[in-house]
């Protein structure tokens, strides 16, 4: 029978304590979320002004449709461009489909310096690497092609393949469960306080991710490093 105090375990013999340090689980997972963190978002709030203002759309008109929709077309349910009909070619406009498809690729942007320290961190070839994040298939491949992010991670948990989005339980549990590796030896990294509340949940490591320096000074924290 054993007690557990401070991080010190008691084994408890007839007669006597045997006292055993514990020690922290070597992270040997990272998931990491791409919007926010690796890249610009991909179909955010933010991109979307940027759109509405740019092709004159009428913002609650969009924001309405939107929102039916979005949870389909972030889990893979309906393509982009069945998303475009009825979001904003469900009449005539003085653009083309393809016109308003290339602007929203053209959002995407990298943060260069995070890309590079997670790059090195895969070359270490300390930590399995995944992405875990919410996006619609077009766009998702686009970003993973356009930055090189299979060259990085070895696995994509994204929405769009997964049928699940952050924050639901089912995309974590399912992340864990594909890689077959303990919740308390991976750390999860996001911009978003409410989507690392069900990782930390199930025994995720968690960071919140607000600039390169303090992801570095936390990972360090947990025994993450080059």
């Amino acid at each position: 029978m054993s007690s557990v105090f401070s991080g010190i375990v008691y084994t408890l013999f007839p007669g006597l304590f045997r006292r055993e340090e514990l020690s922290l689980s070597a992270i040997r997972a990272i998931f990491w979320d791409v919007g926010g963190v690796l890249l610009t978002n991909a179909w955010d709030h933010t991109e979307r002004s940027a759109t509405f203002e740019h092709f004159q759309l009428d913002q609650k008109e969009f924001q309405d449709r939107h929102e039916m929709l979005v949870s389909s077309f972030e889990r893979g349910k309906i393509t982009l461009q069945e998303y475009l009909d009825r979001t904003v070619f469900y009449r005539t406009r003085p653009f083309t489909p393809d016109v308003f498809r290339d602007y929203m690729f053209s959002l995407s942007q990298p943060f260069p310096e995070v890309l590079e320290f997670a790059r090195a961190l895969a070359d270490s070839g300390k930590y399995f690497m995944s992405t875990l994040n919410n996006e619609s298939r077009e766009l998702n491949y686009y970003r993973i092609d356009k930055y090189g992010l299979r060259k990085i991670f070895r696995l994509f948990v994204s929405s769009c393949f997964v049928g699940f989005r952050k924050p639901e339980r089912d995309i974590y549990r399912l992340a864990l469960e594909t890689t077959q590796i303990p919740a308390e030896q991976c750390c999860f990294i996001d911009d978003r306080a409410l989507n690392l509340e069900c990782a930390a949940k199930l025994g995720m490591q968690t960071i919140e991710m607000q600039q390169l320096e303090q992801l570095r000074g936390d990972l360090a924290k947990i025994g993450v490093g080059l």
